[in-house]
């Protein structure tokens, strides 16, 4: 028998945000609000089950609905990024894959931030500056449910309780971030039916906006196949500080096999 989710309500804030529009490449420029993406990071560092192998995985987040808390400003920051990313691995060559470097079965490739052309030979390594356009003084309700996958949906009940038992004490696998991992996210557990702080009176048609960079019915896959991010885009449209944020089966949610379609 299925088990209805509970929604799971936090409220999250932080100094800095920086959810950033991908059409823009080089230059960073914050959406006015959290991304669904983001705010899943936040859930899944509270709690998540491992996903490194695909059958390990028991459940995903699906955030539900975001709401503002606090008027939307905007700061302008220079901040140093280094040019390289961190090998994710694949089929071919795993021991590139970041989980072994966390489990001490590769060395990691270093990251030389101050390399320079005379270091390296090429350009490809090092920093460079670039500007961002973040918000501050975020805060935010998410609302979001547990999905579990096939052959775990009895396990419902007990996943709920254990990431309500975490995010109470404020247990998380890692610090939550608002977009970058320099500008940290705090949490806290809300009842459903408590009383709640009320929300800006902000609307705005944002237009497309980032759902997620993976493919949440496959969890895992992305990272241990190589392959390249699976974006995913919604029409997201804010009324009176709340953003409504379809399922990702949702046939409101524009998937890359949609795009392949429409051309």
């Amino acid at each position: 028998m299925k088990i209805s989710s509970k929604p799971q309500i936090l409220e999250v804030w932080g100094e800095f945000a920086c959810f950033s529009r991908p059409e823009l490449k080089v230059e960073r420029f914050s959406y006015p609000i959290i991304t669904p993406s983001a705010a899943r990071g936040i859930f899944d560092a509270i709690y998540c089950k491992p996903n490194r192998n695909p059958v390990e995985a028991q459940f995903r987040w699906q955030i539900t609905k975001i709401e503002m808390l606090a008027p939307i400003a905007y700061i302008a920051l220079r901040r140093n990024e280094v040019k390289e990313k961190i090998a994710l691995g694949t089929k071919t060559d795993p021991t590139k894959y970041v989980g072994d470097w966390l489990e001490g079965i590769a060395m990691p490739d270093l990251i030389y931030a101050d390399a320079d052309k005379d270091f390296s030979g090429n350009d490809t390594k090092g920093r460079t500056q670039r500007q961002t356009m973040a918000l501050k003084n975020v805060r935010y309700r998410l609302t979001a449910e547990i999905r579990p996958f096939p052959g775990h949906e009895d396990k419902q009940q007990a996943l709920e309780a254990q990431f309500r038992r975490r995010a109470s004490h404020g247990k998380c696998f890692h610090q939550p971030c608002m977009g970058c991992r320099e500008f940290p996210a705090y949490f806290e557990l809300k009842e459903v039916g408590e009383e709640l702080s009320a929300v800006v009176d902000y609307s705005q048609d944002i237009g497309w906006m980032l759902y997620d960079v993976f493919d949440l019915r496959r969890p895992g896959l992305p990272l241990m196949e190589g392959k390249k991010p699976f974006i995913s885009l919604f029409h997201a449209q804010i009324e009176k500080g709340v953003l409504d944020v379809p399922d990702f089966d949702s046939p409101e949610v524009l998937k890359p096999e949609q795009e392949a379609a429409h051309a």
